[in-house]
């Protein structure tokens, strides 16, 4: 009896943990408007979250940014495009820093992300989607499913 009991709660807390992981929507990435004309896919994002790429096709310094590490946005996208958790990238960037590669800038909300990439040259960062506008050029999204969409504007409905 004790153990169905168990069993009960830890499925309660694996599916509170889940949802809370859970973005809302679509996840619009972002870019600075000098960039809007950028044709990335999964793979390429990959390599920029990862600072694998670090510059631009035409030489400037490409600047990502991230959500908060609990951020649901964050998780979804640290999961569909880098295929963990945000968490569990630590080894991961505790390794790069030692190599001298830093991880990306972290913003608070989806507001300061929309700052801090309509405001620094070569910023690429991602939000919901229904929230990007001007000042910023969309260049994909990721669905509900964690599935790349490369398209210059946000999904319908918004």
């Amino acid at each position: 009896m004790r153990s169905i009991g168990l069993r009960v709660l830890l499925s309660l807390v694996a599916g509170v943990l889940s949802a809370s992981a859970h973005a809302d929507g679509p996840i619009a990435v972002i870019v600075a408007p000098l960039h809007a004309d950028v044709r990335l896919d999964a793979d390429d994002l990959a390599l920029i979250f990862r600072r694998k790429r670090q510059y631009w096709n035409d030489g400037s310094r490409i600047q990502p940014a991230n959500l908060a590490v609990d951020n649901a946005q964050r998780i979804a996208f640290s999961r569909a495009v880098l295929g963990a958790d945000p968490a569990a990238l630590d080894d991961y960037w505790n390794e790069q820093y030692f190599r001298g590669v830093r991880p990306p800038y972290v913003v608070d909300s989806n507001e300061a992300m929309l700052r801090f990439v309509a405001e620094t040259p070569g910023a690429i960062g991602y939000v919901d989607a229904c929230l990007a506008g001007n000042g910023v050029a969309i260049v994909g999204y990721l669905d509900g499913g964690g599935h790349w969409h490369r398209s210059r504007s946000a999904p319908t409905p918004c």
